[in-house]
C-alpha cells in the first residue's frame, strides 16, 4: 500500500472541471493549507534578515522591522507568483521568499562599507537593479527549458531534495558545531519524534487531516518541546503589535558597481534555481512548465525582488521546501499558496502574530523538513524513471551531475580558495549540478525537441 494517500486530481469551479492547480478549495481548508506552507518556509524567510541584521548591528526594534519587511515582501512575491498579473507569475503553487544564496554576498557588502554608513542602502540599491534586470531578461532566460529533458529534470529535482537535507539536519542539530548544545540528545529526540509523527500522520490520517499532517506534526512537536524548555518566547518581548512597512524606511537606495554586480550574479543563480524548481513543480502537479510559464515565473522573481528592495526585503526566489510540501500532500491548488502569501503579508503587518509562528523549535521544523525534502528527491527519481537509465550515456550524465552537485553539500568549504564571484555559483549544489547536467547532456545525450511557447497542460486524471 502506498505510504501517502492519493487525492482526486480533478476539482470544480462554477460547475466545470478544472485542473487541480486552478482548483479553489473551501475557505477553511485554504486557510489551513496556506498556514502549513507558511510553517514550512517561515524559518527560511526570517533567517537571512536575522543574520544580516545581526551583522550590521541593528537594534532589536530595527531587526524586528527588517524581519517583518522580509515576511511582507515574501507574501507579495508569493501572491504575484501564484495568482499572476499580465505576463508576470508562473500561476503554479510556487512560493517565493528571501533567497538564502544572497546572504554571503550581502555580508561581504556589509564588510566593505565605511564606518558610519548604512549598508542597507547599498544592498537595497543593488537588489533593486538586479530585480529590474531579471524582469527584462526573463523571456530570454526561459528558452533554456528546451535543454531540460527528463534526464536533466530528474537529476536536478533529485539534487534539490538532496541539497536541502543538510538544512533540515542543521535545524535539528544546530548550525554552530562549537555550541554546547550542538546535536544535544534532546534536540535529536525532538526532531526524530516529529519525523516519525509526520510519517505516521500521513500514513494513517485521511481526508482533510491527511492534508495538514505536517501542520499537526509541528503542533504536537512544539507542545512536547514546551515543558522541556526548548520553545523560545523571547520574540514576544520585542515584536510590536502592528507595523506597516514603508518604502525605503530602513534605507534609501544608493548604488555601487561592485555590489550591484555581486547581487546580479546572485539573481542569475536564483533564476537558474527557479527554472529548475518550476520544471520540478510542473512535473509534480501534472502541468509541465513551458517557456511562457518559466518566463512569467522569472518575471515574478525579478518584480518581487525589486518590490522587496523598496519595502526593506532582499532578493526573492523559489522556496524548494514548499515544492516538497506539494509533493507530500498532493494539494496542488495555486490559490492555497496565494492564501499562504496573504498569511505572510499579515505576519509582516502584525509582527506579534508572526511571533506565534516562530514558537516552533528548529528541531521540530527539521524533523518535518526531512520528510519534505525527501519527497522532492523521490519526485526527481520518479522523473529519472522516464529516462533510459539502461543507456550508459544516460548513466554518465546522472552520475556526473550528482557527483558535481553534491560537492558543496558534503563539503561546504570545498571552493573556499576560489574567487568570491565564482563561489556564488559553485557553493550552490543545485546550480552546479544543473550546469553539469546540462553540459553532460549536450556532450553525451541529446536535448528534447523544442518546447512550444505555450505547451498544453497535461490532462488531469482521477
Amino acid at each position: 500500500m502506498a505510504l501517502f494517500k492519493a487525492r482526486r486530481n480533478r476539482g470544480t469551479r462554477n460547475g466545470h472541471d478544472v485542473h487541480p492547480v486552478d482548483e479553489v478549495l473551501p475557505p477553511g481548508r485554504m486557510a489551513a493549507y496556506g498556514v502549513q506552507h507558511v510553517a514550512a518556509m517561515y524559518a527560511g524567510v526570517v533567517a537571512p534578515p536575522l543574520i544580516v541584521g545581526e551583522a550590521i548591528g541593528l537594534s532589536p526594534l530595527d531587526l524586528t522591522l527588517l524581519i517583518g519587511a522580509s515576511l511582507f515582501t515574501a507574501g507579495l512575491a508569493t501572491i504575484l507568483q501564484a495568482v499572476g498579473v499580465w505576463k508576470i507569475g508562473a500561476r503554479l503553487p510556487f512560493v517565493n521568499g528571501v533567497t538564502f544564496g544572497s546572504v554571503a554576498p550581502i555580508l561581504a557588502i556589509v564588510g566593505q562599507q565605511a564606518e558610519g554608513t548604512n549598508p542597507l542602502s547599498v544592498i537595497y540599491g543593488s537588489v533593486l537593479i538586479a530585480g529590474v534586470l531579471a524582469f527584462f531578461v526573463a523571456p530570454y532566460f526561459s528558452k533554456m527549458v528546451r535543454f531540460f529533458p527528463p534526464v536533466v529534470n530528474g537529476t536536478v529535482i533529485t539534487l534539490i531534495g538532496l541539497s536541502l537535507m543538510p538544512v533540515g539536519i542543521g535545524w535539528i542539530a544546530g548550525d554552530d558545531s562549537s555550541a554546547p548544545d550542538y546535536a544535544a540528545p534532546a534536540k535529536i529526540a525532538l526532531g526524530a519524534m516529529t519525523f516519525v509523527l509526520v510519517l505516521l500522520f500521513n500514513r494513517f490520517l485521511t481526508g482533510f487531516w491527511n492534508r495538514i499532517a505536517l501542520l499537526i506534526g509541528l503542533l504536537v512537536g512544539t507542545l512536547v518541546a514546551w515543558p522541556a524548555g526548548l520553545v523560545d518566547t523571547s520574540t514576544f518581548s520585542q515584536a510590536p503589535v502592528f507595523d506597516l512597512p514603508l518604502p525605503f524606511e530602513l534605507g534609501t537606495p544608493t548604488f555601487s558597481i561592485t555590489a550591484t554586480l555581486s547581487i546580479c550574479i546572485v539573481m542569475l543563480v536564483a533564476m537558474m534555481e527557479s527554472t529548475a524548481d518550476m520544471i520540478a513543480l510542473g512535473e509534480i502537479v501534472d502541468r509541465p512548465a513551458d517557456q511562457r510559464t518559466i518566463a512569467a515565473g522569472l518575471r515574478a522573481d525579478g518584480a518581487g525582488s525589486a518590490i522587496s528592495a523598496v519595502f526593506g526585503g532582499f532578493t526573492c526566489s523559489a522556496f524548494a521546501q514548499n515544492i516538497g510540501l506539494v509533493a507530500l500532500t498532493r494539494v496542488k491548488s495555486r490559490y492555497v499558496v496565494a492564501t499562504g502569501g496573504v498569511v505572510l503579508v499579515l505576519l509582516g503587518l502584525f509582527p506579534m502574530v508572526g511571533a506565534v509562528v516562530s514558537l516552533v523549535p528548529q528541531p521540530v521544523l527539521g524533523g518535518a523538513a526531512l520528510v519534505l525534502f525527501g519527497s522532492v528527491a523521490v519526485s526527481g527519481i520518479r522523473t529519472l524513471g522516464k529516462a533510459d537509465l539502461g543507456d550508459p550515456r544516460t548513466t554518465l550524465i546522472v552520475a556526473g551531475a550528482l557527483g558535481v552537485g553534491l560537492i558543496p553539500v558534503v563539503a561546504p568549504e570545498f571552493y573556499e580558495h576560489f574567487p568570491a564571484a565564482l563561489r556564488t555559483v559553485l557553493d550552490s549544489g543545485i546550480s552546479t549540478g544543473c550546469i553539469a547536467a546540462l553540459l553532460l547532456n549536450l556532450l553525451f545525450g541529446s536535448t528534447r525537441k523544442p518546447v512550444p511557447e505555450h505547451a498544453p497542460a497535461a490532462p488531469a486524471t482521477d
